[in-house]
């Protein structure tokens, strides 16, 4: 999969450069990593970031670690970086960061999809373990200076009593109890009692909102991709939308910069579910919200897809996150809004209307006008 290099970040501020400007105005100096390794080096964000880091000259060694071997493809985009091939549940990579004098640590394994074999209890097995004995390697390692955690927005949860934007303070009105956003708060727990443990190491955690893009492939781009759209009856959620390249511009710059803190990581404005749908080409059908789980069972049948009951929640109601502190403290700016991203994902997949915009909007048309005669003639 090819991805455009596009970083993202204002150029007074690029991950190349050696100075930015924090909130208040004061020139920070960038102390640069000198060894850095990522785990989950084998998916989309991993492997890419693997990629930019090593193309970074002021970056001594990138080391990628994950349980599976990478393809010949993403091992030659790699370039000069290290693959360890390891599972970040074993002991032995304590090991791998201790022998590589590793300062800074990126993990971005934490996965959101079901393994086909042993179901949820082996993806929370995969997440919640396996960032517990890559922290306690981390704090046991004397050079570890940084570690960098990808979170996700679904912290939040989504349901009808959301306040209008989340902010990093912000709690879930009905905390996640399941699946990939529950994993994500129990590994949230894990990183900050590190740096409660170990002062000395900055922790960052970057909350992304759903990802989006031509080469990425989530739940959010696998539901919209379908020719028929089910939809909550009554509902029309608000989506915050970020684009692939804009999250490894994120993840890149966070490595760079050290900032210690949680950060909202989304783009600018919001698009409607039922915008979302018109613009991807797709046939909306609504359908009570009880509903939902049962359609979706029925086409993960089909397609080995999942969305469990944090994710049918956030397609009823959405959720929108307040990205001030990504601006003012880590000094990042998406370069794609939410609808630049979600248009880039629709022609980047290919997605043809099921049927033709122009008799869709001359049936509205026709119903607006029907609607209009019929309201004069009560009158």
């Amino acid at each position: 999969m090819d991805a455009d290099d596009h970083s993202g970040s204002r150029p007074t501020a690029s991950a190349g450069s050696d100075a930015s400007l924090d909130a208040g105005g004061s020139t920070d100096i960038l102390h640069h990593p000198k060894v850095v390794l990522v785990t989950g080096a084998c998916r989309f964000l991993g492997g890419y970031l693997t990629a930019r880091l090593a193309q970074n000259p002021l970056i001594d060694h990138v080391i990628a670690v994950d349980a599976v071997a990478p393809s010949k493809d993403l091992l030659r985009r790699m370039g000069r970086a290290e693959f360890v091939r390891a599972d970040i549940r074993n002991p032995f990579i304590a090991k791998v960061i201790r022998n590589g004098n590793v300062d800074t640590v990126v993990h971005a394994a934490a996965a959101s999809y079901t393994p086909r074999s042993g179901g949820r209890a082996a993806l929370k097995e995969l997440n919640v373990m396996g960032a517990m004995q890559l922290f306690a390697a981390c704090q046991k390692a004397p050079t570890v200076r940084r570690v960098i955690f990808k979170s996700t927005s679904e912290v939040y949860g989504s349901s009808p009593r959301d306040p209008v934007m989340f902010t990093e303070d912000s709690s879930a009105r009905r905390p996640p109890g399941e699946g990939f956003a529950r994993d994500c708060i129990d590994i949230e727990g894990y990183v900050r009692g590190l740096g409660r443990r170990r002062p000395d190491i900055a922790v960052t955690i970057l909350r992304l909102a759903n990802m989006i893009g031509p080469a990425m492939d989530t739940a959010m781009s696998r539901y919209l991709a379908g020719p028929v759209v089910p939809t909550a009856f009554g509902h029309d959620a608000r989506l915050q939308l970020l684009h692939e390249q804009d999250a490894l511009g994120a993840l890149e710059r966070a490595t760079v910069a050290g900032r210690a803190g949680t950060f909202n990581i989304g783009a600018p404005g919001v698009i409607m579910m039922s915008q979302a749908i018109r613009r991807a080409g797709r046939v909306r059908l609504p359908v009570p919200r009880e509903a939902l789980s049962v359609i979706d069972s029925l086409r993960r049948a089909a397609s080995h897809s999942e969305l469990d009951r944090e994710q049918l929640n956030y397609l009823s109601y959405g959720r929108v996150m307040d990205t001030t502190r990504m601006a003012n403290d880590l000094v990042y700016i998406p370069k794609w809004s939410t609808m630049e991203a979600f248009d880039d994902y629709v022609s980047g997949r290919g997605l043809t209307p099921i049927i033709d915009p122009r008799w869709v909007g001359s049936v509205e048309s026709h119903a607006v006008a029907a609607a209009q005669r019929w309201g004069r003639a009560r009158a």
